[in-house]
């Protein structure tokens, strides 16, 4: 049960997994876009080294190749374009040339070669495109008189320039033209850019599988609070409402399904419990038409022994037999008044009731029938039942004076007898108890039929009538079961008005 309590429920599962792939897409995509850019930075470097070197190369090639004893020779561009093919044909994709800073305002370039140009032979012409950038790069190289590089990134590769100046040549200035492409070749920033927007496209779905996320657990916490906080509305059956999410929705109609169908078992048992209660009640009528025969038949047979030896006999015996048929018809009288009570409905008239002063009145009642038993009867007090309660006074009076005879009745003498009503939640318990013999275990399960009696002077239905009102108040009476003496409990529901 522990383990199954700390796991995750699936919509924080869900909402972990979307965390982590957002966490995901965004370094991926911090990722590609540093590499990208570290790689075409790096490649820029190395370009620029190499376009140093070869243009270092050229210029002291030329400078080893001159006479130095002259001053300031005219320069030999035929030597030029010599050493540009030797010194440029063993670096693939690098072209360069000579320049001269003279008066005119592009100065003079001298020479120009580009041995590993992909065409026909050695190409000569400068490139017209290039040209404001090599110029730039010499000027620089004029004005520090050391070596310079500059490069422009374009659309698909960097272009690096390198100027240096010829040793002990003031006015000569060598230089260098490659190209620096990108890692991943000639579509490498296409590629990232795609790249990016795919991942860019995945945070976005990410972000909406959120949003339906959050919706989602919207709609089933609504469920659960539907659930959680329904009230109660008698019988019928409160379908939940749709949320318009299909598989939340699926959930619904199947729970809705289940309602209804419970819905329906509910009222198919009411009425299996109201026609059971019905054949119990005629099993019980049969049960009852027994006993009374046989309740009756023993006074009528011993009043029909009492008027025939009254016949026989003299005035005085006349007398003593009229005496006892009396009493046998007084009998008969009080069991077929308690059998009729039985027979008609319970009806009750709930209205306020003080608890307190009801239970003093029952045993200021049955105080002097206490007295002549020689038991002690009591009120235990309880602050739960201050409160008026709402029931029938007159129908709970008659149930508590027939537990409190029963009880007094069954209390040898010594003994005590308890009168207790208190509050259980809900429940108005009332409780009759006794340090008497107890109900034998064999009667407990029948001591509330009628004619079930232990005591020879009883009627035996004294409880039948206390279940009887209890029933009719919407509660039950029972025996408590107790290791010594017996308690008789009526608890009903606790009303108030």
């Amino acid at each position: 049960m522990h383990s199954a309590s700390r796991r995750l429920s699936f919509a924080s599962t869900l909402a972990l997994f979307w965390v982590l792939v957002a966490v995901m897409c965004a370094v991926l995509i911090g990722l590609v876009w540093f590499m990208g850019g570290a790689n075409v930075g790096r490649q820029v470097g190395l370009t620029r080294q190499t376009a140093l070197s070869a243009c270092e190369t050229v210029a002291s090639r030329y400078d080893l190749s001159t006479d130095r004893t002259v001053g300031s020779p005219q320069p030999n561009t035929d030597l030029m374009h010599a050493i540009l093919d030797v010194v440029l044909a063993q670096m693939q994709g690098v072209e360069g040339g000579f320049w001269s800073n003279t008066n005119l305002a592009r100065g003079t370039l001298d020479a120009y070669a580009y041995p590993t140009y992909q065409g026909s032979g050695i190409k000569r012409d400068i490139p017209e495109a290039e040209t404001p950038l090599i110029l730039r790069t010499l000027r620089e190289a004029a004005a520090l008189h050391a070596s310079a590089s500059e490069f422009v990134e374009g659309q698909d590769d960097a272009v690096v320039v390198a100027a240096c100046p010829v040793p002990h040549r003031d006015m000569l200035f060598a230089w260098t033209l490659t190209r620096a492409h990108p890692p991943l070749g000639p579509y490498g920033k296409t590629l990232v850019s795609v790249l990016a927007v795919l991942l860019a496209t995945i945070v976005l779905i990410a972000i909406a599988l959120g949003i339906l996320l959050r919706r989602w657990r919207a709609n089933l916490a609504r469920i659960e609070t539907s659930l959680t906080m329904r009230e109660p509305h008698g019988d019928a059956f409160v379908p939940l409402a749709s949320t318009g999410e299909p598989d939340l929705d699926k959930i619904v109609g199947a729970f809705n399904a289940y309602g209804e169908h419970t819905a329906a078992l509910q009222r198919q048992a009411v009425d299996l419990n109201a026609r059971l209660a019905g054949a119990e009640r005629f099993a019980a009528l049969g049960r009852l038409a027994a006993q009374v025969a046989h309740e009756i038949r023993n006074p009528i047979g011993a009043m029909r022994l009492k008027a025939e030896n009254a016949l026989a006999g003299d005035a005085e015996r006349r007398h003593h037999a009229l005496v006892a048929i009396l009493a046998q018809i007084q009998r008969v009288e009080g069991q077929l008044t308690g059998l009729l009570a039985l027979t008609q409905p319970v009806r009750i008239e709930a209205h306020p009731v003080k608890l307190d002063a009801l239970l003093a009145e029952r045993v200021e009642l049955h105080r002097d029938a206490a007295v002549r038993a020689e038991v002690s009867l009591s009120l235990a007090d309880d602050s739960d039942t201050n409160d008026p309660a709402c029931l029938d006074a007159e129908q709970i009076a008659r149930a508590i004076d027939n537990l409190v005879l029963n009880a007094v009745r069954h209390t040898p003498a010594g003994g005590h007898v308890t009168l207790l009503a208190r509050r259980s939640r809900d429940m108005l318990r009332i409780e009759v108890a006794d340090d008497g013999p107890g109900v034998p275990a064999g009667d407990r399960e029948r001591i509330f039929e009628p004619f079930v009696t232990g005591h020879p002077a009883g009627s035996g239905l004294g409880l039948a009538v206390v279940r009887e009102i209890a029933a009719a108040h919407g509660g039950r009476a029972f025996l408590d079961a107790r290791n010594h003496g017996a308690c008789f409990v009526i608890e009903i529901p606790w009303r108030t008005s």
